[in-house]
């Protein structure tokens, strides 16, 4: 602690990434990474940006990536937020929508999942805003009755992380319509969407025309294969949009850079050959979900580029020292509910396979499992 931070800095909790190894070759499983390249035409579009023009500064309005959106998800230019990454925007939407203090003294606080993307407490700390979590159910499932009360907006990751389990639309549709009915934003992460069998039947994005308290948060690092390009994009109505903007504005009217805005937008327009790379990691999910479940191990539906899983007998920080040891890279959250499972992204098959034979071999080892223990059904 430094006794130049101010006192809101030292309360903070910071977000902690996945491990990006430097110094030996690991089969990387932990970030939820895209297993294969991005679309050529990224990488020419990229390549074209490159030149004199990087004197200048880019567009702040991010045009031309909001005109690709706005024709990809057939929303309004003006419905479109560019952000760098989705992380961004979501950090402006903590701070542009959810009550703080300055609302009142009793301002209600936001709601979200207690297992969920780890980074939302993080955001409303940041921006003093006052937050409760909903718990799961012992399945990991979100109970929507849980939000059906008075509060400061809602946050729901869809599907939702780590756990890669996905609310229907119609539960979502009942709390978009209650929060409007209260005044209150719902915002949707979209991150993995991209991944759900039938997802266009799984994005919140058609009901932004008709709930202007409903905004949508989507990223291009894992659909598009660009994490190392940091851009996400928010969906909304115009006013939920220009409060973002705002926000933006009163931060950096610059955040994204040109060779950013020229990659995503070619990637945007690029749907058959990311279509073709989600259904590639969908088929890769499903073979190794049911490989596992024949070795004895837990492993929650997913309709995500990952999978949740746990091997009764054997503590979460073991498997993932084991697998780690043998050159595999998980996630591992030692947090309360989940400290036995681990997140593991889908990789290509060839990768898959490996784990897979380090799974079998973590299976055939030793476990304590008492005798008391009793089965948790998914």
């Amino acid at each position: 602690m430094s006794k130049y931070w101010n006192e809101r800095v030292r309360k903070l909790e910071p977000y902690v990434p996945g491990e990006q190894p430097r110094n030996r070759k690991f089969i990387k499983l932990n970030t939820n990474e895209n297993p294969y390249p991005p679309s050529p035409n990224v990488i020419e579009a990229i390549r074209r940006a490159a030149g004199d023009s990087l004197r200048l500064y880019p567009d702040p309005s991010c045009t031309e990536l909001r005109e690709a959106v706005a024709a990809r998800y057939g929303v309004t230019v003006d419905q479109v937020f560019p952000g760098n990454g989705s992380d961004e925007a979501l950090a402006f939407a903590f701070a542009a929508f959810f009550a703080t203090p300055e609302d009142g003294a009793n301002a209600p606080p936001a709601l979200f999942p207690d297992i969920t993307y780890s980074f939302y407490p993080v955001y409303a700390r940041l921006w003093n805003a006052p937050f409760e979590t909903a718990p799961l159910a012992d399945d990991f499932s979100i109970n929507v009755n849980d939000y059906l009360r008075p509060s400061g907006g809602i946050i729901l990751a869809n599907p939702n992380a780590p756990t890669g389990l996905a609310l229907p639309l119609e539960e979502l549709r009942r709390l978009i319509e209650y929060q409007k009915e209260q005044g209150k934003v719902m915002v949707v992460d979209e991150a993995y969407g991209a991944f759900a069998a039938g997802n266009k039947t799984l994005s919140a994005v058609p009901l932004t025309a008709r709930y202007p308290n409903l905004l949508t948060v989507h990223t291009l690092s894992k659909s598009a294969s660009l994490a190392g390009l940091r851009v996400g994009f928010a969906i909304g109505s115009e006013e939920l949009i220009q409060g973002l903007c705002r926000v933006r504005d009163s931060f950096n009217s610059y955040t994204l850079d040109r060779l950013a805005l020229a990659g995503a937008a070619a990637a945007i327009a690029d749907v058959n050959y990311y279509d073709e790379l989600s259904r590639r990691i969908i088929a890769t999910r499903e073979r190794v979900s049911v490989e596992l479940r024949g070795m004895g191990f837990l492993v929650i539906p997913s309709s995500a580029n990952f999978i949740f899983i746990s091997l009764p007998g054997k503590p979460g920080a073991e498997a993932f020292a084991a697998l780690r040891e043998r050159g595999i890279l998980t996630r591992h959250f030692n947090t309360p509910r989940i400290s036995d499972y681990l997140r593991v992204s889908i990789g290509t098959d060839g990768e898959m396979d490996r784990f897979l034979e380090a799974c079998r071999a973590l299976a055939e080892g030793p476990r304590v499992i008492p005798s008391s223990q009793s089965t948790r059904h998914f």
